[in-house]
């Protein structure tokens, strides 16, 4: 789905469906994180990106919401489920599953 900026996210919802205004992240994990959340956040969101550039079906993507030294933004992490190690860079992938 397409977020509030226009770029598309699986991870973003929004129903808007007969006057409704409801917007979540299903990305995140955390409760905590689930109600800091604000659509605003979607604007410097890696995760588009990261699916744009990498569409294998083994990354998995864990978002939380970190804090930097003026605002919150949306921090990933990145694991492959074929290898189960931590991915270092989510835009390239592992190494293993597409040589």
């Amino acid at each position: 789905m397409k977020t509030p900026y226009g770029r598309e996210c699986r991870f973003f919802y929004g129903d808007y469906y007969r006057g409704r205004h409801f917007e979540e992240c299903r990305g995140l994990v955390s409760p905590m994180d689930k109600q800091q959340w604000t659509s605003v956040l979607c604007k410097d969101c890696p995760v588009p990106d990261i699916q744009r550039n990498n569409s294998c079906p083994n990354l998995v993507l864990t978002t939380y919401i970190g804090k930097s030294w003026f605002k919150k933004r949306i921090k990933v992490k990145a694991s492959c489920s074929k290898t189960l190690e931590t991915v270092k860079d989510p835009n390239i992938g592992c190494g293993y599953c597409h040589k």
